[in-house]
């Protein structure tokens, strides 16, 4: 996964793909063109003295090219340091369209230089592959347009916002859908001890970092053929040090014939935290980007307020989908692993405490955060109204509402009212 998304593996790709298309070309120039030349119209075709200057013009120019690409880069990564987060870059590295560009710079630019490499030394013979290289060189500009574009567009922070809220409902759709799991309420204390059979054995951590993916499905099939029942003690995005319990399990059998140290295979272990299946994190870098941008050397609310609105709209499709998965099971309905879910209060929590620190002295942030969880409790049951409203009365205890003049306080009192009403509540409180 790591070596997939890292920015050497898709041009290293595209470089060796240059390599199979200049042997293809430069058979088709010595074996098949002196067989069918005369039926190819001379405008396809060009001698080694032209081939010569015009791989020498299209090498400089995807040069450039992708000298300009690079320092494009290296612009959005120092915009995206300064006024957004760090933990952005990620979004930017990781795109497909970066990376799928600097391939097919990789790609023409050894495709030209293979090429003149390869020049027959017969001046008077016809030539195909100059054609070719053009059409490459032409595809290398569109692709160039198309960064710039591409840039220009994921430097704005709206489109980031936008991106990082699209990307989170994918996560939320992954983890919470067709899991291979059963109910908290099929199971019960007495049950799971007597399954526990007696103090368990550790598990322990090979590596320090961030738990950046478990592969549950895998991890339950190799638990299942172990005789193994296993309870983590970690959370997704969790930082854990080597040598720390990450499992206890319990063996169904007598003896255990495995290495049980095979189990951290099924987890992957990071130096940072990623968004492969931790909602959380998502959720931080909006959160980040909010608190930057109602800090004093920036003071833009707007930002705020739009990623205030994007948690909403996170919160909210996480409320609808949310399933306290708690227990693994295999195939055969045996319960192979117990690992604890993030609650739904963690993630209200986690979205918005920072925003009240930093932010509770600005009543159109705050005005956006109850109106967020508004819209959060409105388009939920009962369980999330409850939840949400118990965190509202968290948010509300950091404004001082005596101290807000009369017409703040007509737009925060409505507010409140209006939440209220979407989590069942009775508002009794009016200020004097």
């Amino acid at each position: 996964m790591n070596i997939r998304d890292s920015f050497w593996f898709l041009p290293t790709i595209y470089g060796i793909i240059s390599l199979f298309a200049v042997a293809a070309v430069t058979f088709a120039d010595q074996a098949l063109l002196p067989m069918i030349s005369k039926a190819i119209p001379n405008l396809f075709l060009t001698n080694q003295d032209i081939a010569k200057s015009l791989y020498s013009a299209l090498i400089t120019a995807i040069l450039t090219m992708t000298t300009i690409s690079f320092s494009t880069i290296m612009v959005v990564l120092t915009t995206y340091t300064t006024q957004f987060s760090p933990r952005t870059l990620q979004n930017f590295m990781q795109s497909r369209v970066t990376q799928h560009v600097l391939g097919v710079y990789s790609f023409g630019f050894i495709f030209t230089l293979l090429n003149l490499i390869l020049l027959t030394e017969d001046k008077k013979q016809a030539l195909a592959s100059p054609f070719f290289t053009v059409v490459v060189s032409i595809v290398c500009l569109a692709f160039f347009i198309l960064f710039i574009h591409h840039s220009a567009k994921f430097v704005q922070v709206n489109n980031l916002i936008g991106e990082i809220r699209k990307n989170t409902s994918a996560i939320i759709d992954k983890t919470f859908s067709k899991k291979s799991h059963l109910d908290a309420s099929e199971w019960k204390e007495a049950d799971i001890s007597q399954l526990k059979g007696g103090k368990g054995q550790y598990i322990f951590a090979s590596r320090s970092g961030y738990i950046q993916h478990v592969q549950i499905k895998e991890l339950v099939h190799w638990a299942k053929d172990n005789y193994l029942m296993l309870e983590a003690h970690f959370f997704i995005g969790d930082y854990v040090q080597k040598g720390m319990p990450l499992f206890t399990y319990w063996g169904q059998k007598e003896e255990i014939d495995c290495d049980t140290s095979q189990c951290n295979e099924f987890l992957l272990i990071g130096n940072e935290r990623t968004d492969l299946q931790d909602i959380e994190f998502s959720i931080q870098k909006l959160v980040e980007i909010a608190v930057k941008a109602i800090s004093p050397g920036i003071n833009d609310p707007h930002t705020a307020v739009n990623c205030i609105n994007r948690i909403g709209s996170i919160l909210a499709e996480l409320g609808d989908q949310y399933k306290e998965i708690r227990y693994y099971a295999d195939d055969d309905e045996h319960l192979r692993l117990i690992m604890e879910p993030i609650h739904y209060s963690d993630y209200l929590y986690k979205s918005f405490y920072q925003i009240r620190i930093y932010g509770k002295h600005d009543i159109s942030v705050m005005n956006a955060v109850l109106d967020a969880l508004y819209r959060v409790a409105v388009v939920n049951k009962k369980p999330v109204k409850k939840e949400v409203w118990k965190f509202a009365e968290y948010m509300r205890s950091a404004i001082d509402e005596d101290a807000l003049d009369e017409l703040d306080y007509y737009y925060y009192k409505q507010l409140v009212d209006k939440l209220a009403i979407a989590c069942d509540q009775y508002m009794e409180s009016e200020r004097p």
